[in-house]
């Protein structure tokens, strides 16, 4: 099954981008919000290579926000 929390913030960054896309019918600040969340929550309880793929999702979360 995995790591619930790390797909759920893998999951929330993604709908964070497709709404800055315009391709989800989400607000992009509550998705944002949603997906700092989630990745907080999976960085406590991540592999090291989980969190290393947290980070990258960081990453891609942060470029949204510039």
């Amino acid at each position: 099954m995995g790591n619930r929390l790390f797909q759920e913030a893998r999951k929330a960054v993604m709908q964070a981008k497709q709404a800055a896309n315009g391709q989800a019918d989400v607000d992009l600040d509550r998705a944002i919000a949603i997906a700092k969340n989630a990745l907080s929550s999976a960085y406590a309880h991540s592999s090291l290579a989980e969190k290393a793929q947290l980070r990258q999702f960081q990453e891609e979360l942060d470029q949204l926000t510039q």
